[in-house]
């Protein structure tokens, strides 16, 4: 269960640097711009998936809906980093 969190921490590390990078004008944030939308792409099916599954384990109690409810905020982190990272920049005032 540990190497869960950390993914995800380190996911949401990845796309807040990557955030970080596309407010510059370089080749690295053209570069990482599209690796964030590719993987994005790749990645939508698969939290769709991973919702339905994680929703029908929690039902037939196989996990608890806690778990449940943890891994669709992790989910909602992964694609809402970016958004959160300009959030933060805009309080910051950066």
């Amino acid at each position: 269960m540990h190497s869960r969190s950390t993914v995800l921490s380190m996911s949401t590390l990845w796309f807040a640097a990557t955030s970080v990078a596309v407010a510059q004008t370089s080749p690295f944030a053209t570069g990482a711009t599209a690796l964030q939308s590719n993987f994005l792409a790749i990645l939508t099916p698969i939290a769709v998936i991973a919702v339905m599954a994680l929703g029908v384990a929690a039902w037939f109690n196989r996990i608890s809906w806690g778990w449940a409810a943890g891994g669709a905020v992790g989910i909602l982190l992964v694609f809402g980093a970016p958004q959160v990272v300009s959030w933060i920049r805009a309080m910051a005032g950066v």
